[in-house]
């Protein structure tokens, strides 16, 4: 009989990738893991881990384990999920990662719902990027994660996470001067007019970067990108004060009007899909189907800016 403490520090190297992540995450020292890893490499009979330079990576043999202990982990999230729904108050506490403008418009408003139905219930809320929130969300340090997804940039879809649409949240070409005359040539042509502009984008390596960059060189132009942030509100203020054009979603404005002109995109480049995550077998647990009720019901009710 595998140890399931064992197995788990396993599945946790698989997910973090070093022993010193591992060590780091569950407040362990790295010897103990590694120790931890050699018992239960002696209760398989197999070696469980290869070095490969100075780090290791998992055996055939170890990723069989690692599959395995995830079915086990997905049914203790179903028992966990049903010992829950047995109580008649909801307590304990829900850890959210929310990228910044689901963050800053949809989750406050959803607190609200959640302090007002379950006073109990203790949310944590840490502001994160999905490129970095799903792997996190994979390694058990979140329940539930608010991602989004760009057009023609679907992201990984783990069997370990199941996903639920929250939803279609507009995207526009943000101009840096005011224009008062209507959008009569065509979203190409006004992405054309600012190839030679200064613009703001989301940093190297993120899906947003990577739409952006490919909405452009198909207009014809490499962007000059002087600004790179993750912070959307730091972008609407750079085009407000006409130092760079930017692509911006509706829910920067948060329901308010537009400061900035706006013009549209090409089409099948018009809205940003935006959408929970939780581990399998965690959908069912009252706090997740609290949290995405109340996530709903704040969509439901919030007007987003009218498309240009």
């Amino acid at each position: 009989m595998f140890d399931l403490h064992r197995l788990r520090l396993l599945r946790e190297l698989k997910h973090r990738g070093t022993l010193a992540a591992v060590a780091a995450a569950l407040s362990y020292a790295p010897s103990s893991v590694s120790q931890q890893l050699s018992q239960l490499e002696a209760e398989a009979g197999v070696p469980l881990l290869e070095p490969v330079g100075r780090r290791v990576r998992l055996t055939e043999q170890a990723e069989i384990l690692v599959a395995h202990t995830e079915a086990v982990l997905e049914r203790l999230e179903r028992a966990e999920a049903e010992i829950a729904t047995s109580l008649t108050d909801l307590t304990g506490t829900l850890r959210i990662a929310s990228f910044q403008t689901a963050a800053l418009t949809l989750v406050p408003t959803a607190l609200d719902l959640l302090r007002d139905r379950h006073p109990q219930l203790r949310v944590h809320l840490t502001q994160l990027e999905p490129e970095a929130a799903l792997p996190a969300l994979q390694a058990r340090d979140f329940d539930l994660v608010l991602a989004e997804e760009y057009p023609g940039n679907p992201n990984a879809r783990p069997a370990e996470l199941e996903q639920e649409d929250l939803l279609s949240d507009p995207l526009h070409l943000a101009l840096p001067e005011p224009v008062e005359s209507p959008d009569t040539d065509g979203p190409t042509a006004a992405l054309r007019s600012l190839a030679n502009h200064a613009w703001v984008m989301e940093p190297e390596g993120t899906t947003a970067r990577h739409w952006a960059m490919t909405l452009c060189r198909n207009a014809g132009f490499e962007p000059d990108v002087r600004f790179e942030t993750t912070d959307l509100l730091l972008h609407l203020r750079l085009v407000e004060q006409r130092h760079a054009a930017a692509f911006l979603p509706d829910l920067v404005w948060s329901g308010q009007p537009p400061t900035v002109t706006l013009r549209r995109l090409p089409r099948g480049q018009r809205a940003r899909r935006v959408f929970t995550v939780v581990r399998r077998g965690r959908a069912e647990h009252p706090a997740i189907l609290a949290c995405r009720n109340a996530l709903h019901r704040v969509v439901a009710t919030t007007t987003r800016t009218p498309s240009p």
